[in-house]
């Protein structure tokens, strides 16, 4: 799953553990999500969105 997370994350200057300890994940756990070797769950997707006042589509994007 592609997703703009690290574009989100640099434009605020936040550090991926800043990040993570927003989503109350790892700052591997961002690494991972970013780099698209994980994909979230739903509920984390959400807290993404909320955390960037965005919607789920826009941060994340399905391949298919």
């Amino acid at each position: 799953m592609k997703n703009r997370l690290k574009v989100l994350r640099a434009e605020r200057d936040w550090t991926q553990a800043q990040l993570a300890a927003q989503l109350e994940v790892s700052r591997q756990t961002v690494n991972a999500l970013e780099t698209g070797k994980y994909d979230p769950s739903l509920p984390l997707a959400f807290k993404a969105a909320r955390i960037f006042g965005l919607h789920i589509e826009e941060i994340f994007e399905d391949e298919a």
